[in-house]
Order: structure tokens, then sequence, then C-alpha cells
């Protein structure tokens, strides 16, 4: 019987293992939706970089980038996506690594891992291409992974070959990443932080992180513009409404549901009509321009949550413009990615805004008709009330404990909520209604 019990278990184990690894996914655990080229964009707090970047033309000159990002979930294995969409040569990448961040740009001792691409050391991604990396073996992860990765951020490392030219980039980070002087060279494997003495607030390149998990793990896309980018929130904080939603989401239900960011300061839904490397602007891709790359392209992706149109009134766009492009895109979702759910967010107010463009009457008008396009459609799977949670119903205006912004100080613009605006929006998700579990 022993003997009997032994060739089973020789038998059976490896086949057990391997449908414990055939039980893994790869889903999107972190992203920074692109644009460009720098410096086109809307960062905040970002230091002075002409040392950093002395011509935008030339942008990075064998020099490498070590960049701070929080997954929303830890796995033993992760990969990176690198992106050229609005370059305008090709770039080299290599001497990628991936670490556990100790403080500033310091790794944990002992964490740092090499990146391959296809197995090589390099890569060159042509204008408008980005590379995904092979997988990478992250040493400690533990699975499930431990209750202290929580929050805990990952430093990617790269060089940039040459000059990189025209940059991709993603400005409004809220987050103080690195970069090694011009000329510098490959740095990445360094632990230390006297390699990289310019710091910005801006991601560079990088706009993926994948991370291998739980079969039953589900991705949320919080799509929208810079207040899902969390402008006016505090610096290396992660305290935008997407972040208030993950702290919920994991409390309630541990990893089985994942955020991910894709909101850039100044979207619009529908404009501009045109834009590219040599005609960019500072809100990026329109927001039905970039649903593959955004949405679509993500591994895991169940469902999105879709907050945008103020600035395409501020631009003088019509009700009826911003409701054909909501159409549009959450159609083209439908057909491309079959089952996922999509639920919008009601406009916040912007009236009064010192940003004169969009406090103006006309804008408010725009957006009450929009919100109520929200609210009685049946194109959504449901509705997240921001207006309600953030409206002051005496004034019109955003609720003046909101006002003060977190990032920089000051009495905000009445347009962003502040930390505690975002927490009140954050909140205010109806976590059974998006998940579709009941708690």
């Amino acid at each position: 019987m022993k003997r009997l019990a032994l060739i089973l278990a020789v038998l059976f184990v490896p086949w057990l293992l391997a449908g414990e690894a055939s039980a893994q996914q790869w889903v999107a655990s972190w992203t920074g939706s692109v644009h460009g080229p720098y410096p086109v964009g809307n960062p905040t707090a970002q230091p002075e970089l002409k040392y950093a970047f002395p011509s935008a033309d030339a942008g990075a000159r064998n020099q490498t980038f070590r960049l701070i990002v929080r997954p929303d979930v830890w796995g033993p294995q992760t990969r990176i996506r690198l992106s050229n969409v609005f370059g305008t040569k090709p770039v080299t990448f290599n001497d990628a690594f991936v670490g556990l961040q100790e403080s500033g740009a310091a790794i944990m001792k002992g964490t740092n891992q090499p990146v391959l691409f296809g197995g090589q050391k390099s890569v060159t991604v042509q204008p408008g291409q980005s590379a995904v990396s092979d997988a990478v073996a992250l040493p400690f992860v533990q699975t499930p992974p431990s209750p202290l990765l929580r929050g805990r951020k990952l430093a990617v490392s790269f060089h940039v070959m040459g000059e990189s030219g025209p940059m991709t980039w993603h400005a409004k980070a809220l987050q103080t990443s690195y970069v090694s002087p011009p000329g510098s060279g490959p740095k990445g494997q360094e632990e230390g932080e006297s390699a990289f003495p310019f710091s910005t607030t801006s991601w560079y390149f990088l706009d993926e992180v994948d991370m291998n998990v739980p079969k039953k793990a589900e991705v949320i896309v919080a799509f929208g513009d810079s207040i899902t980018d969390g402008t006016a929130s505090t610096i290396n904080g992660d305290d935008r409404w997407p972040d208030v939603l993950s702290r919920r989401l994991h409390a309630a239900y541990g990893d089985d549901f994942v955020i991910v960011n894709e909101g850039i300061g100044g979207n619009q839904v529908v404009g501009p009509a045109e834009y590219t490397p040599a005609k960019p602007m500072a809100g990026g891709p329109s927001a039905v321009s970039r649903l593959d790359r955004d949405i679509a392209s993500l591994p895991g992706v169940s469902a999105v949550i879709w907050l945008e149109g103020i600035n395409d009134f501020g631009a003088d766009a019509t009700a009826e413009a911003v409701m054909e492009g909501y159409t549009k895109g959450v159609g083209y979702l439908r057909q491309k990615m079959p089952g996922v759910r999509i639920y919008v967010a009601t406009l916040t107010t912007a009236l009064n805004s010192a940003i004169a463009t969009h406090g103006r009457a006309e804008v408010d008008a725009k957006r009450k008709k929009l919100n109520e396009f929200f609210r009685t459609s049946k194109l959504f799977d449901g509705v997240i009330d921001f207006d309600a949670a953030t409206l002051d119903p005496a004034t019109g205006e955003v609720k003046a404990e909101f006002q003060p912004n977190s990032s920089t100080g000051g009495p905000g613009d009445k347009l962003h909520p502040n930390r505690a605006g975002y927490a009140a929006m954050g909140n205010t998700i109806d976590l059974p209604m998006i998940t579709g579990h009941q708690k």
C-alpha cells in the first residue's frame, strides 16, 4: 500500500502542480496612459528638467530612468510594457530591471531583477509601437503575497541607448521618479540612489506593469481625464478616487479585483480630431481614439468606470457630440470585449472655476444635460453619482471643503476636488454594483 501511495504521488503531484500553475493569469496591475511627446502635457509640481533633458527633440540621451509605480496587486512574476507610441524614431532600451523600492531611488537589497525582451537584454521599439517584456520572477513575492506588500512600490529601471528623440510619456504621475544624468550610461542594476540625482513627477515610456495572479482576479479600469488622473490630490499620497476605491475593494474582497488608472489630465471624449507627434495637445489623444491601447489591450479587464466630458465642454463641444462619443465608445468596447461591464460617473461641477473656459454657466448647463443622459440612458451597466457626492447645492460649486489644492497648496480652482473630495468620490461607489458580488 505504501508503494502504491508513492507511485500515485509521483504520477499525480506534477499534474496537480501543473493545474495550480494553469490557474494563474496575467492581469494589468499598474497603468499610466501615454501621450506626448514630452513636454506636451499637464504635469503637476514638476521640477525644472533642463539638466535631465537639455533638449526635448533629443529626448533621453544615454541615461537611465528609475520609475516608481504602485502595483495594485502583486504576483510571483511580472512583466512590463515600454511604449514609443508618440515617438518619431526607433528607441533602443536595455539594462532593464525591476525591484522593490526602499525609499527614494534606492531599491531593497537583493530584490532587483533583470528584465529581458524575447530572451535579449535589449529591445528596439519602432515609432508608434510598444514592447512587452518576458516574464520576470519576483523572489520576494510569496504565494499568496504577504499583506506587507500591499501599497509597496516597484522601481522599474531601464537605459535608453543613444538619443531617444521625442519621448512618449505620462505627464501627471503625482509620483516622484528618478533619472540619471545625460550620458551617464546604464545604471539599472545599481541598488543605491547615487546614480539618480534628478527627480520628476512624470512617467516616461513605461505604460503598463502586469502581474501573474490567481485566475479569479478581475481588472477594473478607471478611465477619463484629470479628475481620474488625480489633479489636486497629494503628491506620492496615492489618494486619487481610484486609489480610494482600490483600498475599499481589497478590504472587502482581497485580491479578487484590481484597479488600474487610465486618466489623462486635460483629456476629452471626442477632441482633438487629430493627434500625432507633430500635432499633439496637452490633454492627449481623445478617449474614443485610445480605447484599444488603454483598455482593450490590457489583460484581465472585466469592467470600466468612465468619467469624462468637462474638458470637451470647456473647448465648446456640444452635449450631443459628447453623448455621441460615449455611445460610440461603449458600443466599440462591447463589440471588442464581449461581457465587459461599463459604468459611467456623473460629471462634477466646475461652476465659477478659476479655469475660465470651464467655469462658465453654459458649461454647467451642458454638464447637467450630459449627467441627465447618463442617469436615464440604458447604455451603461450602472451610474456612479460623483456629482451628488461633491456638489454644494447652495452655490452650484464644488463643496467648499473639497476646494483647497492638496498637491501644491492654495485655494484650488473649483474644478478639481482635493484629497477630501476624492475620498468622498471613492467612498460613494457601490461595491456590489461594480463587482456583481454581495458582501
